[in-house]
């Protein structure tokens, strides 16, 4: 049995699943979630707790039973509690600012990036402001919430990769827990 696909999944009382047709419907105080369930593989719900089965011990059916375990927990967790990345943007000049639909990033190339914003997300760009008595690295910080993990980290990755820090100035887009590993120039080898 998968360690991860035999743990129940417990919901509370405000998330409510519903199973029709190989679909299952999961709502919550954030939103609703649909996922097609995968052949073989079964749900049972008795007393607000989610159990994932599935057919036989075939190879298949053990991948895709913890697959559809961990999928249907993240389900749940964002209609009830949601997702959120945070990017930092490192780097002299550079910016980022939500106009309308749309992510304009302000990286030091010759032209700015224009991301598209998906209408399940919820996209904040602020400036940090320099301060006499303090200095902070980054100049702009990013904020990406929504309830499906999978476009979240999507987009943030999205967002990341117009800039990936490089490891001589620390410079481009960043997650906040990331830390960059600064090397010696070519000055610093003597």
């Amino acid at each position: 049995m998968s360690r991860i696909g035999k743990a129940p999944i417990k919901l509370n009382s405000e998330t409510k699943v519903n199973v029709t047709n190989n679909v299952i419907t999961v709502k919550g105080k954030l939103g609703e979630l649909k996922w097609t369930l995968l052949p073989g593989i079964t749900i049972e719900i008795e007393d607000s707790v989610l159990r994932v089965n599935r057919a036989d011990d075939s190879k298949d059916q053990r991948a895709l039973h913890g697959l559809t375990r961990a999928l249907l927990q993240n389900m749940v967790t964002g209609v009830t509690e949601g997702y959120q990345k945070t990017l930092h943007i490192y780097g002299t000049g550079y910016s980022s600012e939500v106009v309308g639909p749309w992510l304009r990033l302000s990286l030091g190339f010759s032209h700015d990036i224009l991301l598209q914003i998906p209408k399940e997300l919820q996209v904040s760009a602020e400036a940090v402001p320099r301060s006499k008595g303090t200095r902070s690295d980054f100049q702009s910080i990013i904020t990406i919430k929504g309830i499906d993990k999978q476009l979240v980290g999507q987009f943030a990755a999205e967002v990341r990769n117009c800039r990936p820090p490089e490891n001589y100035k620390g410079k481009g887009i960043r997650y906040i827990d990331e830390h960059v590993i600064i090397k010696a120039g070519k000055a610093g080898t003597k």
